[in-house]
């Protein structure tokens, strides 16, 4: 998994807990990396994963919130760190049809050993879509996060309805029938 989710899962731990609880998860981790992470490494979605349940054992706070929340913020760093992929794009439904076919595209020409999930769009009309999540890593959660960013980045009122798939393993596979409300 590309160094850029580990550092900014640790920007979230920092901004929205404190620097100390991110050293602290970081020294109980025992991670293979040693949490040195750089956005351009590329490290085991396990270590990841152990983070967010230590946070979790931290903070008291379920891990699924934790994850939810980590993709609702990384959609918001996305956006500021990719302005570009928002060029012209003015809704997000009109932005989550263009994560596979284009941003997929463009992270494997900037991260040739990125190996991003894959997403299937379909919208029924201008008020209800579904996307399709498959990956190796059990993500969903993350993906759901990251819809529900995406709302927000666009001042949109989507209603999520998530459901789970069995994949390769729990979280891997799941279908999100969104439908905007607003």
């Amino acid at each position: 998994m590309k160094g850029v989710i580990f550092t900014e899962f640790m920007e979230m731990v920092e901004d929205r807990f404190s620097v100390e609880v991110a050293e602290e998860i970081l020294s109980a981790a025992n991670l293979e990396s040693n949490g040195e992470y750089t956005s351009l490494g590329t490290y085991s979605h396990e270590e990841v994963l152990n983070l967010v349940t230590l946070l979790s054992e931290k903070s008291g706070l379920a891990v699924g919130d934790l994850v939810l929340a980590f993709g609702e913020y990384l959609f918001g760093r996305f956006a500021t760190i990719h302005a570009e992929f928002f060029d012209g794009v003015t809704s997000g439904f009109d932005f989550m049809e263009k994560v596979e076919d284009y941003i997929h595209i463009e992270v494997q020409k900037l991260y040739p050993d990125a190996n991003p999930p894959k997403l299937t769009c379909t919208r029924d009309d201008d008020k209800k879509m579904q996307l399709h999540y498959r990956s190796h890593r059990p993500f969903a959660s993350v993906a759901e996060g990251l819809i529900k960013g995406c709302a927000v980045h666009f001042k949109e009122d989507i209603a999520i309805d998530r459901q789970d798939l069995p994949g390769t393993g729990p979280g891997t596979e799941a279908v999100f029938v969104m439908e905007r409300r607003s």
